[in-house]
């Protein structure tokens, strides 16, 4: 594949993912929104990269043209199409412009030297994988990429426990911050555990490099919802078979984007505005933990 232009100090670099921008907010906060985050890597100490693909080309670091170009794109007719490590090189190989997924933002990131990434919530197992054998090829890539996804757990709509299984089966490290069980995106709590607590940004820096060099393999770094903006159980539950219904039509890649739409909408964007502060959250917690990160190398801490 076409190497990803590398920033020129990856050691305090964050990766962030097109997908949440071009697809998972409304196109008028999507510019709002990319300043927001990268301001919030800023703030914990790291140095925001906007990863995305640019008339075929991949960018560890989109600069503010090439991300106008990329939202553009997607107000158009043809849209901006989003890709997973299954068709990314499709993109490559016909010159289109992508929004990356979190499998494709880990495999662009890790081929630049990045180490650090933020999100929202990971893919993961579907509520009716044994029907439709429905899995999400982020799982995957945490196998292949050596990246530490700093995420706040799976996305209540899928099957949380099932997802945590699967994480286990594949030997990826599902460690806390501050936290002992796995989050559920809107839900600062599921009924799975990581596997371990990390109570400070050191500690988990260190811990990450160190595991990362180690296996060539990603960790999930678990950071809960902030408490005040956690969607209480019982409603996000209505608002969910309301959002399902809405989205019964919807199969295969459309169908994840349809519920989390319909759930937007039955809540009167309670949703929408809990993702963006979730992501906000990851963000400066991300930026945090890669200034903290001991340069490669070397055994040490730097940050604070």
């Amino acid at each position: 594949m076409a190497r990803s232009p590398a920033p020129r100090n990856t050691d305090r670099t964050v990766a962030l993912e097109t997908t949440l921008l071009l697809h998972g907010v409304p196109a008028r906060a999507a510019a709002g929104l990319a300043r927001d985050l990268a301001a919030d890597v800023r703030a914990g100490g790291g140095e925001p990269a906007i990863v995305g693909v640019v008339a075929g080309e991949p960018v560890v670091g989109l600069s503010a043209a090439q991300l106008s170009t990329l939202l553009r794109a997607a107000r158009s007719r043809e849209g901006v199409p989003k890709t997973n490590t299954s068709n990314l090189g499709v993109a490559f190989a016909r010159g289109s412009h992508a929004a990356t997924t979190v499998s494709t933002t880990m495999e662009l990131a890790a081929d630049a030297g990045v180490r650090v990434f933020a999100t929202g919530g990971i893919g993961g197992v579907h509520r009716d994988y044994a029907r439709s054998l429905d899995m999400s090829a982020d799982l995957a890539a945490f196998t292949r990429f050596p990246v530490a996804v700093v995420t706040s757990g799976v996305k209540s709509i899928l099957d949380v426990e099932g997802t945590r299984e699967v994480l286990e089966t594949l030997g990826v490290p599902v460690v806390g911050f501050r936290c002992d069980r796995f989050p559920a995106f809107y839900r600062r709590e599921s009924g799975a555990k990581v596997d371990a607590r990390f109570e400070d940004v050191r500690s988990l820096a260190a811990f990450a490099s160190r595991e990362l060099a180690r296996t060539g393999r990603g960790i999930v770094v678990a950071n809960p919802i902030p408490r005040g903006d956690e969607v209480p159980a019982r409603v996000f539950e209505e608002w969910l078979r309301a959002a399902a219904e809405r989205a019964r039509d919807a199969a295969g890649r459309d169908a994840t984007p349809a519920v989390l739409s319909g759930l937007h909408e039955v809540s009167e964007g309670a949703t929408l505005r809990a993702n963006i502060a979730l992501v906000r959250s990851n963000a400066r917690l991300a930026g945090r933990i890669a200034a903290a990160m001991p340069p490669r190398g070397t055994g040490g801490l730097s940050g604070s």
